[in-house]
């Protein structure tokens, strides 16, 4: 990533804020010192010995400093589907919500499975000068679940990990393959968790209410299916890996076994299945069609549970934008998935002001360890990390405004939804790319 200047920035001083840093387990009062990119200094005692000449003091009001959010799972939609979002609308978005480095999917077209694709995303994000953006490679070629990419040579180039997108792989002999190949370097691999078949013609969550409702299920056992059988090829291989947007008690069950059992595998979810239920696709309301579907609410609250106890590492936004035309449409010709980057902080601070979680623990989750799955130096406070920084207000009270979203696309279920949680600004390698205004 490159800063939006040759010369490098003046400092600045972030004062009068309460530090909040998962990494070190530090919560208190204190300040950071930002010099070309860098933190240069920090902690309670800063600016008592003096400060730089040159540099901007900013008065933090004793809100909240903490590092960058690091979402781990978006889809930006370029190339080929501009019209629902591009890199530079994604990253308003992002820089936004908190968000200072985001991965997207490599379902776009074409997909990301050569080195070229990962060039351009990485040129445009150089281009953009806004949230940080890297990609992960798909795991086969075209995301068809055949033959497996150059995972070593991709990986050289700057992808960060290796997942078919939306799309789980099929074969168990194509991914032992891949994650045979992926042990060798050291790769992540990343998981859809479903079923296929199992899930196939599915639009909702299977059970009474998708009968009433006329609508074909996706069984909850899809998921599970999925997770038991990639972890007996993790225990093969010795890969690393990774299960996307957990949604259901089984496959927190099975996950939490695994890692009983000493298995290199991370999860994330994402707010809706902690927030929401399959009671929300109500009057067939498209903007609640997700993949993988809403679930119930001993779903819900075992996915909360999870998160509060560690079972699931990270929480990713999920962001999956879609315009006007591919939502409005009868429920079982919408596509699936809502836009996530500006709620995901307010919908997740609601873990804290309901005491599932503390402020330190909710970071964790949504910023140190997503950098530590990705391996990332980003997502803590330290000197000589990268200045990618959050200052926000977690009692701010407000309201979920989707016309007012910098996401081309506005499918989103939290329209006018009370939240508490405000950010104030964001900064990325020290420059000021979001700030709030009164």
């Amino acid at each position: 990533m490159t800063r939006s200047s040759k010369l490098p920035p003046r400092p600045t001083a972030l004062l009068n804020a309460r530090l909040i840093d998962p990494a070190s387990g530090y919560d208190g009062p204190g300040g950071i010192l930002v010099i070309d990119g860098e933190i240069a200094d920090l902690g309670p005692a800063l600016g008592q010995s003096g400060l730089p000449a040159d540099a901007i003091e900013v008065n933090c009001g004793g809100h909240c400093l903490a590092p960058g959010l690091v979402d781990m799972r978006v889809q930006l939609r370029e190339p080929g589907e501009e019209h629902k979002e591009t890199i530079a609308t994604a990253s308003d978005a992002a820089a936004a919500g908190g968000i200072t480095s985001m991965v997207t999917l490599p379902n776009t077209d074409p997909v990301i499975d050569h080195v070229s694709g990962v060039e351009f995303i990485a040129r445009r994000a150089r281009e953009t000068k806004g949230t940080k953006v890297y990609c992960y490679g798909s795991v086969t070629r075209g995301a068809e679940g055949k033959d497996i990419v150059e995972f070593g040579l991709l990986a050289e180039n700057g992808a960060l990990g290796f997942t078919d997108g939306t799309k789980a792989v099929a074969s168990a002999r194509v991914l032992r393959r891949a994650m045979s190949y992926a042990s060798t370097f050291d790769l992540l691999i990343l998981q859809h968790p479903e079923e296929p078949d199992l899930a196939a013609g599915g639009v909702m969550n299977g059970g009474e209410l998708a009968t009433r409702l006329g609508l074909s299920g996706i069984p909850r056992a899809a998921e599970v299916m999925m997770i038991e059988r990639d972890l007996h090829l993790v225990a093969m291989t010795g890969a690393r890996y990774h299960v996307a947007h957990l949604s259901t008690s089984d496959g927190v069950a099975a996950i939490r076994a695994a890692k009983a059992r000493g298995l290199k595998i991370t999860c994330d979810t994402a707010p809706p299945y902690f927030t929401l239920t399959e009671a929300e696709v109500g009057d067939y309301r498209t903007f609640a069609k997700l993949s993988p579907p809403l679930r119930s609410e001993s779903d819900r609250a075992a996915i909360t549970a999870a998160i509060a106890d560690g079972t699931i590492d990270a929480i990713a936004s999920d962001h999956a934008p879609h315009d006007t035309e591919s939502k409005r449409v009868p429920f079982a010709h919408a596509e699936f998935g809502i836009v996530g980057l500006e709620t995901l902080l307010p919908l997740s601070l609601a873990l804290v002001h309901q005491g599932k979680l503390t402020l330190i623990e909710l970071i964790r989750r949504l910023s140190t360890a997503p950098a530590d799955i990705l391996r990332l130096p980003q997502g803590r406070l330290a000197k000589g990390a990268p200045a990618d920084l959050l200052l926000f207000d977690p009692e701010a009270k407000g309201k979920i405004e989707v016309d007012h979203f910098r996401s081309k696309s506005k499918n989103s279920p939290f329209d006018g939804r009370a939240v508490k949680g405000r950010v104030l600004r964001t900064m990325v390698d020290g420059r000021t790319v979001f700030e709030a205004y009164a």
